[in-house]
């Protein structure tokens, strides 16, 4: 006989929220109205929520790992461009620390679908646009979202690779997000920088990245995440890097920020452009972020980049700047379309958009102790 489910009791409190997986990340979003206003206490909630600060999140929903300790806080924008206003927090999986400094562009996926299911979005025929202000940088992004039959389509025949099975493609156009946190495309003011006599590009169209060549660390930038990990000298010689660079590219003090990230780059071996390895910015994904990927492509195509001549680029159509670049990375690759102009030495980008997919996964309430946010 089954059982029938009852209104929980409970001296908690609880708070209304969907778990998502959004691209190659998973996380819990929530309306801003449900949470805390005060910022310090919104954190100690997150935290609880998440089940932070322990190595396995034993007492909440986290996952153990940075791309599966993320949140997505939703509300209606007051911009003039934009319909949904996004915050994303990064919740740091062994510390007591609530990130606002990048975006991520994979729970971004999840947002259009989440704002048309709480009902922040009408629906508009098979495919519903939603305009997301991007509120920890504050750029914009553009969702295309299949809703047919009335509904948010979830299923499918677009794979990304990270991610199993197939799913109904969500593509995103991501606007003005040149130097979108760094105050430049190249912060440094430059393709090409050297430091302790490593060549380096940093670069921000979207997200903060440092791009190393991998055989300059005698690697081949083919070697699987977990043994980049368990090399600490490894690591010790990036951070390093990355905390010099790091001021360099006007983000000031970054030991306890996620960004810039560290890019291990070197020649394709499955066909794409450019092979990938990230430290994001201590962990190695398994995958590479989407705005990430972003940077990437973007530094591709940039002459003087430490990046442009390793790139196989495909063929360029006859007057034509749009580009589609395959980003390789440990389980797969990360296709991303890109359109960029120079003239007079300026660079014009005007496109950069992708494709992704998400599900909500699972919709009520998550508790947190009544001693951190008393009813």
């Amino acid at each position: 006989m089954p059982i029938k489910s009852t209104p929980l009791k409970s001296k908690q409190r609880a708070i209304p929220a969907s778990l998502m997986r959004g691209g190659t990340s998973k996380g819990l979003y929530f309306a801003k109205e449900d949470l805390p206003l005060n910022i310090d206490q919104r954190d100690r909630v997150l935290l609880a929520a998440m089940g932070s600060p322990d190595i396995r999140q034993i007492d909440g929903v986290g996952g153990a790992h940075p791309l599966t300790s993320k949140v997505a806080i939703i509300s209606k924008s007051d911009r003039a461009d934009a319909d949904i206003d996004y915050l994303f927090l990064q919740i740091v999986v062994d510390k007591a620390e609530v990130l606002t400094t990048q975006n991520c562009g994979n729970i971004l996926a999840g947002v259009g679908p989440w704002a048309i299911e709480n009902g922040l979005i009408p629906i508009a025929g098979d495919i519903t646009t939603v305009r997301i202000h991007m509120v920890n940088s504050n750029a914009l992004a553009v969702a295309y979202v299949p809703t047919k039959a009335g509904g948010v389509e979830y299923e499918g025949t677009t794979h990304i690779d990270g991610v199993p099975g197939q799913a109904a493609a969500i593509p995103i156009d991501f606007l003005n997000i040149a130097g979108s946190l760094c105050g430049a495309l190249l912060p440094t003011g430059q393709a090409k920088t050297k430091i302790d006599g490593v060549e380096a590009t940093c670069i921000d169209n979207g997200m903060p990245v440092i791009l190393l060549r991998a055989e300059d660390f005698n690697l081949t930038g083919q070697e699987a995440p977990a043994t980049l990990e368990a090399n600490n000298r490894l690591k010790q010689d990036i951070e390093t890097l990355r905390l010099q660079l790091g001021e360099q590219m006007n983000l000031g003090d970054v030991s306890t920020k996620t960004v810039p990230k560290m890019i291990l780059i070197s020649k394709p071996k499955a066909g794409g452009t450019i092979a990938t390895r990230s430290f994001i910015p201590h962990r190695v994904h398994d995958a590479i972020g989407v705005l990430a990927a972003v940077s990437v492509a973007t530094a591709c195509m940039l002459p003087d980049s430490i990046a442009q001549p390793i790139a196989q680029m495909p063929p360029q159509k006859e007057d034509k700047t749009e580009q589609r670049l395959e980003i390789e990375h440990p389980t797969g690759s990360f296709l991303v379309d890109m359109d960029i102009q120079f003239e007079n030495g300026k660079i014009d980008i005007k496109r950069a958009a992708l494709l992704r997919t998400a599900r909500t996964i699972m919709r009520g309430d998550v508790y947190i102790p009544a001693t951190i946010w008393p009813k």
